[in-house]
């Protein structure tokens, strides 16, 4: 299941080094486990890639979970802590990794989430007196955003590679405030269903609705004219169909050249 949760996400939103990836999650959509196995892929075919794992307002018991399965560094504020730890904690991490940016090396940090680490921040900030919709500061997601932003890929140098998750369906009208002002700031935006999760089909992605900016430029020429055609063949289809058909195919290979080849039959 590990392989196929990495293998569907390169067939919907591939990611490259630099790339400000957005995971677009509902609750108990199966996106703590996804982070676990792009986390775990990463280390797999790329061992030279600095990971940073970065979870922010969580639980302990993830904590804990995320460090005995990741092997890469793990940076964790817990929800019982204040907001202005995990403001600190945030910015140490982004301050270390443009360090190790400068330095040369390839930089990944998986934030989970982005939603949290804004209201912290929505808590910590001196209040302007403008108030958004949902109880937001005017002035509270300038620094989020600017954590966000700073994913890119420098010319003779390193890279910053960040991943984050973004809650939605929360019930909350400033988380969906909050997702709405990253909506578009990324050049990847992969998105979970909750109704795959709830049949029990994962990796729970809407392969329709996710996709990366310039693609093109991931993928063999090859292999992009075949991407197009399970594109148009997927988009009619329901989000469960398209991953119910999509995952019986691709247990059928053993790597996505092979799947991509296969698609001639």
């Amino acid at each position: 299941r590990e392989r196929l949760s990495t293998r569907v996400l390169d067939l919907a939103a591939p990611i490259g080094k630099g790339q400000r990836a957005l995971i677009v999650a509902p609750p108990k959509s199966g996106k703590t486990i996804l982070m676990q196995n792009i986390a775990n892929a990463i280390e797999t075919n790329n061992p030279e890639v600095v990971l940073i794992v970065l979870l922010i307002d969580e639980r302990p018991e993830e904590v804990t979970d995320m460090m005995r399965i990741v092997k890469g560094e793990v940076v964790a504020s817990t929800f019982d802590e204040p907001p202005e730890r995990h403001v600190q904690i945030a910015e140490m991490v982004i301050e270390k990794a443009r360090r190790l940016v400068e330095c040369g090396y390839d930089v990944v940090i998986l934030l989970d989430n982005i939603t949290r680490l804004a209201r912290a921040y929505n808590t910590v900030q001196p209040h302007s007196g403008k108030i958004l919709t949902g109880g937001v500061d005017a002035n509270a997601l300038h620094k989020p955003k600017r954590f966000f932003g700073a994913a890119r890929n420098i010319e003779q140098g390193g890279s910053l590679t960040i991943i984050a998750t973004a809650l939605i369906d929360t019930g909350s009208r400033m988380d969906e405030v909050i997702f709405e002002e990253f909506k578009g700031t990324g050049n990847m935006e992969l998105v979970l269903d909750r109704r795959l999760a709830d049949r029990r089909l994962f990796p729970a992605i809407d392969a329709v609705k996710s996709g990366t900016r310039k693609e093109e430029l991931l993928y063999h020429p090859a292999e992009l004219e075949k991407i197009y055609l399970l594109r148009q063949g997927l988009a009619d289809l329901t989000p469960v169909d398209a991953m119910n058909l999509l995952l019986s195919r691709l247990k059928k290979t053993a790597t996505n050249a092979e799947f991509l080849l296969s698609m001639k039959e």
